[in-house]
């Protein structure tokens, strides 16, 4: 049987690497995975996944971590136990006088049945460093020892950092290094915070780095702060050492790394001058059309034109009971959806780019009124950036975008149509999600269930609102027409929105469930305008169909929250985030399979 050659000899060369020996870790090695193992961080502040894997060359096995930037390939099944891969870049860090290998980058060759050869464990020392490529079952004589034909040292393509020594990738930082240095962009900075308590008064701002590797957050306090501000530009790329390395604050960012730098009086901060190999932004850009795919509170980038911007307004912040200033952008792409952004503080002043070509970083996914997005602390924007896929949305949008219609994407907060997010598996009934408490901590919580409708509230089912695609706000009739104060605009007539409440029941318990339009379309058939008609022309025919509306079952994923109710009475409202109508087929063939699994575990027992 053919298959692709491994590199013998590699496993020997990185055992005995030193960190210097970039021309090793930056060489090409064909190797086979042998294993991979989940590895559970002992850390509370550690909630990212980490992969120790095992590697041969035909002759040797070593072991090594999965940098958290691969992640996705051992969760997508795309590398799994016997897949040979090519490893394109690796480090090497030292952690309680132990060698640790990290793989930073690779790329997927085949996917094997067998193990190749019988390779054997390596010992701590071994002369031989050589890297060859040639079949893993060959007994040839090894070519001399020599240095392989790599790429060039790491990330030391210019005199300025020849002269650092090693620069080291963001990924390969630990809390175990101290020499070190970084070269990275600051990618998003955000704007000097003050803050106050009961410990005094200070100040502080952080950025985000990144290097070809991944990304690292970096927050600065007090006097150092006030050093660093006007110092750290974003967009420029910078040499960074003598950080502190710390655990990550995950309430304060979303980054996948779990450490985080803190900037200190003896930080060194250089301008990097050479843009050779300068590390670029990389985007993984959704489509606005897909944002419904996307959970609430989830980041993604996005490139889009920005169709229309909204006037300044102001809101006070619940928690802060300040004024913050906002601006709501309506974006859209070549999926022909419109999708609201909202701006906040400075941004949202400063911002003048209507009709611009927007790639924006690290933005917040929202269901507030539909799918939204939001731009907030650790975001960024590149406006009309050099990158192909702004040239062509730019060309798309001139040729006939421009006068292209647009809807908004389905939400999950409103009540989504569609079975995304609904776990059959998980199916719990409503005497068990009361006695589970669900929603009483504070913070929603979500679960699955299938139910019945068994009355529809038919008052109060509907509210007018703005006829504009990305807005759902209520409009207030003024007599000459509807207007709506957020985009500012009167309309001759609403666009009625569909505001449900439904008492719903299993076989443990009753329970009222809320949806928004979605769900009410689902339900009915009609848009909510239709229904109005009908009520004006023919009350008794309209009660009659709301009616006939009832004793229809559905999957339901449903929002459990906690509510004040005038203050003195609390209670939890349980709210449709999706709903879909059941398909008999699937549920059948779902009750097969359990039935089957029971039998066979039976029988196997």
């Amino acid at each position: 049987m053919s298959y692709h050659p491994l590199s013998t000899g590699s496993c020997v060369a990185l055992q005995n690497a030193t960190q210097g020996d970039s021309f090793i870790f930056d060489a090409t090695h064909t190797l086979q995975i042998l294993s991979i193992r989940l590895v559970n961080s002992n850390t509370v502040a550690s909630n990212v996944d980490r992969y120790r894997i095992i590697v041969a060359d035909g002759e040797n096995f070593i072991q090594a971590m999965l940098a958290t930037q691969l992640n996705g390939l051992v969760q997508d099944n795309e590398i799994k136990k016997n897949t040979i891969v090519n490893i394109t870049k690796m480090t090497c860090n030292f952690v309680q006088e132990k060698r640790l290998l990290i793989i930073l980058a690779l790329e997927v060759v085949e996917h094997r049945d067998q193990k190749i050869g019988d390779p054997q464990a390596l010992g701590q020392a071994d002369s031989s460093v050589s890297v060859t490529t040639t079949p893993a079952q060959s007994t040839s004589t090894r070519q001399p020892p020599a240095a392989p034909a790599a790429a060039p040292a790491r990330q030391q393509n210019s005199a300025s950092d020849a002269n650092r020594g090693s620069i080291y990738p963001i990924e390969g930082l630990s809390l175990y290094q101290n020499d070190w240095t970084i070269k990275a962009r600051v990618i998003q900075k955000s704007e000097m915070k003050t803050w106050s308590n009961q410990k005094g008064e200070g100040q502080l701002f952080n950025v985000t780095l990144m290097d070809d590797t991944g990304e690292i957050r970096a927050t600065a306090f007090n006097q150092v702060a006030g050093d660093l501000f006007d110092r750290l530009q974003e967009g420029k790329v910078y040499y960074i050492s003598k950080a502190r390395v710390n655990y990550a604050k995950k309430q304060f960012s979303n980054l996948s790394n779990e450490y985080e730098l803190a900037l200190e009086k003896n930080t060194v901060i250089e301008d990097c001058l050479d843009t050779v190999n300068a590390p670029t932004i990389k985007y993984n850009f959704v489509a606005l059309g897909e944002l419904e795919q996307i959970n609430k509170d989830a980041t993604c980038d996005v490139l889009a034109i920005v169709k229309e911007a909204g006037d300044l307004g102001e809101i006070v912040s619940k928690a802060t009971q300040r004024k913050v200033t906002k601006r709501e952008l309506t974006l859209v792409d070549k999926s022909a959806f419109a999708i609201r952004m909202t701006l906040w503080g400075k941004i949202a002043e400063q911002f003048n780019s209507t009709g611009q070509v927007i790639a924006f970083k690290n933005v917040k996914v929202g269901d507030f009124g539909g799918r939204s997005l939001s731009f907030f602390s650790s975001s960024s924007m590149a406006i009309n950036p050099d990158i192909e896929p702004a040239h062509a949305l730019r060309g798309w949008f001139d040729a006939e975008g421009k006068d292209a219609s647009f809807q908004a994407p389905q939400f999950s907060g409103g009540g989504s149509v569609g079975g995304t997010g609904f776990q059959r598996s998980q199916i719990l009934d409503f005497e068990e999600v009361m006695r589970l408490e669900y929603g009483q901590e504070g913070k929603p919580e979500y679960f699955s269930t299938r139910a019945t409708i068994v009355f529809v509230k038919h008052e109060s089912m509907w509210y007018p609102a703005c006829q504009t695609p990305t807005c759902s706000k209520k409009v207030t009739d003024e007599g000459e027409g509807w207007r709506c104060e957020k985009c500012v605009k009167t309309w001759p007539k609403p666009k009625y929105r569909y505001i449900v409440a439904m008492a719903c029941s299993d076989h443990t318990a009753q329970a009222w469930l809320q949806g928004f339009n979605d769900v009410g379309e689902l339900i009915f058939g009609k848009p909510a305008d239709d229904l109005v008609e009908m009520k004006e022309a023919d009350e008794p025919e309209y009660m009659s169909f709301v009616q006939a509306a009832t004793c229809e079952s559905y999957n339901f994923l449903c929002r459990a929250r906690h509510d004040d109710y005038n203050v003195r009475q609390t209670r939890v409202r349980y709210g449709i985030s999706r709903i879909s109508a059941l398909n008999y087929q699937e549920e059948a063939r779902y009750m097969r399979d359990q039935l089957l699994h029971s039998a066979w575990g039976k029988t196997a027992v």
